[in-house]
């Protein structure tokens, strides 16, 4: 069967989500705000929220509409055939939200869909009253300006729950986020990159990840797995594809930081995510870290600064990664933070700045490049 499918974003990273799915294979997408909507069907559900590495979760599409009224919103919803996904048995949980609309109130309106998406459960399956024992389906009803869109989550946890990361220090970078950042970076393995400030480790696992093309999702499960239109050997052949497709490629990374604890963290997550053996751990201050090597990449998420006192420090921060930079021979260097002074101490402006979300907090991608140079073609 197919569906009309979403993967949804984090704002500033629809593009790269798009791209993603493109190599996948998908056409026709259509790109939003927040989200990337295409066809699938249950193979293809399954394949996109084992291998999608940016996107928050997928969603199965059931109805769009313009809803003024709560009469509006239940006639809608309840035009929708949700017995032809839901079993007679599934347990029905509704989410929701609603931004710039007339029906302003969540709980009122997520009770009134359940109350329709039931009524039509009752048309489907004639009878009375639901167990709801079986498969969850969670429903989201989300309002914006007056247009409802009623999905069905096909994840779960979220996609950035890849299962490696049981702590992940302070200020955690989500691994959608990190991956992104690799992705933009264009980095590829015939390159050295290094996040001198590494904390957990997770830039530097999700790297290695894409490096040897390892599925992000392939150790997790998803609620779709529970659903009785989801076949299990459908999800068995896409990990098993998933496996297949591991490459040979060497890979060189590097993370660094001056925290001991959190460096044997990122050494455990590493392990649990299957790219122990292809990242080189070390305990060293930002500062001393250096390299022979050539063209290498950067890639880091330094403190923010955020906390009331902190500015001097990270301003500090901020010039000594500026001159460890300086000191490296034709490297590129990707920089995440929220502070827009950033630059300024740095000593250098960007080359590309990109506006990123981690989580609700507007941050700043500051991308300094240096290309391989072309070898130049024998006469």
């Amino acid at each position: 069967m197919m569906y009309n499918l979403i993967a949804t974003t984090t704002f500033g990273l629809e593009a790269v989500t798009a791209k993603e799915l493109k190599a996948l294979g998908y056409e026709n997408l259509i790109v939003e705000n927040g989200r990337v909507m295409f066809e699938g069907d249950e193979m293809d559900i399954a394949i996109c929220n084992i291998w999608l590495r940016t996107a928050e979760r997928l969603f199965i599409k059931m109805a769009e509409f313009k809803a003024l009224s709560f009469e509006d919103l239940f006639q809608g919803t309840l035009a929708v055939n949700w017995g032809d996904l839901i079993p007679e048995d599934g347990k029905m949980h509704i989410v929701g939200k609603s931004v710039k609309s007339q029906l302003h109130s969540v709980p009122d309106c997520q009770g009134i869909v359940k109350k329709a998406v039931v009524e039509s459960m009752k048309k489907k399956y004639a009878v009375e009253w639901f167990s709801e024992e079986g498969p969850v389906y969670k429903i989201e009803v989300a309002i914006l300006r007056d247009v409802v869109t009623l999905s069905i989550d096909t994840s779960g946890v979220g996609l950035h729950k890849r299962g490696y990361r049981e702590y992940a220090g302070e200020a955690p970078l989500k691994e959608t986020l990190a991956a992104a950042l690799v992705l933009i970076s264009k980095w590829d393995s015939t390159r050295v990159l290094a996040d001198p400030l590494c904390g957990s480790g997770t830039i530097a696992i999700e790297a290695a990840l894409i490096a040897k093309n390892m599925a992000p999702g392939i150790n997790r499960e998803f609620a779709s797995e529970t659903w009785p239109s989801m076949e299990k050997d459908i999800w068995d052949q896409v990990r098993e594809g998933a496996k297949r497709t591991v490459n040979p490629n060497e890979v060189e990374i590097l993370a660094s930081d001056i925290d001991a604890s959190l460096l044997r963290t990122a050494g455990q997550n590493a392990e649990k995510a299957g790219v122990k053996d292809f990242i080189k751990f070390q305990k060293i201050p930002m500062q001393s870290f250096e390299s022979r090597q050539k063209y290498g990449v950067i890639i880091t998420n330094p403190p923010y600064g955020e906390r009331l006192g902190e500015a001097e420090e990270v301003k500090k921060l901020h010039e000594d990664l500026g001159v460890m930079y300086a000191n490296l021979n034709e490297w590129s260097c990707y920089v995440i933070t929220s502070n827009r002074e950033f630059q300024k101490g740095f000593g250098k402006k960007a080359d590309k700045n990109r506006k990123l979300y981690n989580g609700r907090l507007l941050c700043y991608y500051y991308q300094y490049i240096k290309e391989i140079p072309r070898k130049k073609k024998q006469e």
